[in-house]
């Protein structure tokens, strides 16, 4: 492959990438909470960035509730514990509520809806449905990466001797198993920026380590968009 071959297969991952809306929110999420990391809370340059990306991110979630909302309906795979099932539904409804009730927030902070303590309120109650719902996460990412162990140890054993790496279905476990203990620890850094947003133990989660978390987590989500170069070489 030449250089402007090369060349331009990096640009049409970039392209592909960039053209989702969510890979865009995330960005923008990271450039949010480091802002918010850089102000520790404190007036000037970094804090007036956290805020005016803060309210430009509740555009592209317009509308995005649909799709948990979807999610909420659909049937899930079967053989899933009930527990796992009604934990993810769960997540689902909460995060519904937060992007539905953030709408609202965005109408009040643009000054179309005029009651500010009703949007206040809203606001902390958006936050409070995030925090629930990362805590359904949290649990669904144990409980699937418990069930994941147990196939693993089951195939390895079927397996005997045989270098298990070498075994088609071993290796798309581990892949998920990888995906699934990434996304444990964004729900868990998601769970401290929800903790932090909400003041709830102020003196140990300041604005700098909400944005640190944030920032964090916000990385974690923009690897996980990452397309797979064969998509980029899709017409």
């Amino acid at each position: 492959m030449s250089t402007l071959d090369a060349t331009r297969a990096e640009l049409a991952l970039v392209a592909l990438y960039l053209s989702k809306a969510e890979a865009r929110d995330k960005i923008c999420r990271a450039i949010q909470y480091g802002s918010k990391y850089l102000s520790n809370g404190e007036p000037g340059t970094a804090q007036n960035v956290d805020k005016s990306t803060s309210l430009a991110r509740k555009v592209f979630r317009l509308f995005k509730f649909v799709n948990d909302l979807q999610a909420l309906i659909s049937p899930t795979p079967p053989g899933t514990p009930l527990p796992i099932v009604l934990l993810g539904k769960s997540k689902n409804a909460l995060l519904s509520t937060f992007l539905f009730l953030d709408q609202i927030v965005w109408l009040g902070r643009t000054g179309i809806y005029k009651n500010k303590e009703r949007t206040d309120l809203l606001g902390r109650i958006s936050l409070y449905c995030w925090l629930s719902a990362s805590i359904c996460t949290t649990l669904v990412e144990v409980g699937e990466l418990g069930r994941l162990s147990a196939s693993m140890k089951k195939l390895e054993k079927d397996l005997n001797k045989n270098d298990k790496y070498q075994n088609e279905q071993y290796r798309a476990k581990l892949k998920k198993s990888n995906e699934r203990s990434l996304a444990l620890i964004k729900a868990i850094l998601d769970l401290g920026v929800a903790v932090g947003l909400l003041q709830l133990v102020p003196k140990k989660v300041t604005p700098r380590v909400t944005g640190a978390l944030g920032f964090v987590s916000s990385l974690i989500s923009c690897y996980q968009l990452l397309p797979s170069p064969a998509k980029a070489k899709a017409p």
